[in-house]
């Protein structure tokens, strides 16, 4: 399976923060939507993301103040990406080798979606419990 027959059917909704927005606002939004990371975009071109761990480690270094200061003071401008093509465990290699959790999906240089490893880890369990299944219909038929 690949990232974009994930997409369709978890949904390619994106949750994306414009860029000159603020830290707080980032923060907000993180909050609400019970989400770990943003990208940040300019238009529908991605030129950032940034995470709830970009958010601490912000505050830890510089105070509370950083709330106030724009988003690119503390997000990852070098954004790892995928495709739609990229298969699954493409994704979760690369999301392991990095140490990060959240994916953005570019098509054309257009941000079209957004993989977590929330996402990664339902797909494998329901392809784990498929796979148990086809294995005791198989014995059971034996």
């Amino acid at each position: 399976m690949n990232v974009g027959q994930i997409l369709s059917q978890k949904g390619n909704d994106i949750i994306a923060l414009e860029r000159g927005c603020t830290v707080m606002e980032v923060a907000k939004l993180l909050g609400e939507r019970r989400i770990g990371a943003i990208p940040i975009t300019d238009g529908d071109k991605i030129c950032g993301i940034m995470s709830e761990r970009d958010v601490v480690r912000g505050i830890a270094i510089r105070g509370g103040g950083v709330l106030a200061d724009d988003v690119s003071t503390l997000m990852t401008k070098a954004v790892v990406t995928c495709s739609k093509d990229d298969t699954i465990y493409e994704l979760m290699k690369m999301m392991t080798e990095r140490r990060i959790r959240h994916v953005p999906v570019v098509d054309d240089g257009k941000l079209v979606g957004m993989m977590s490893i929330g996402d990664v880890v339902k797909h494998r369990m329901e392809q784990a419990a498929a796979e148990n299944e086809a294995l005791k219909d198989y014995i059971a038929q034996g």
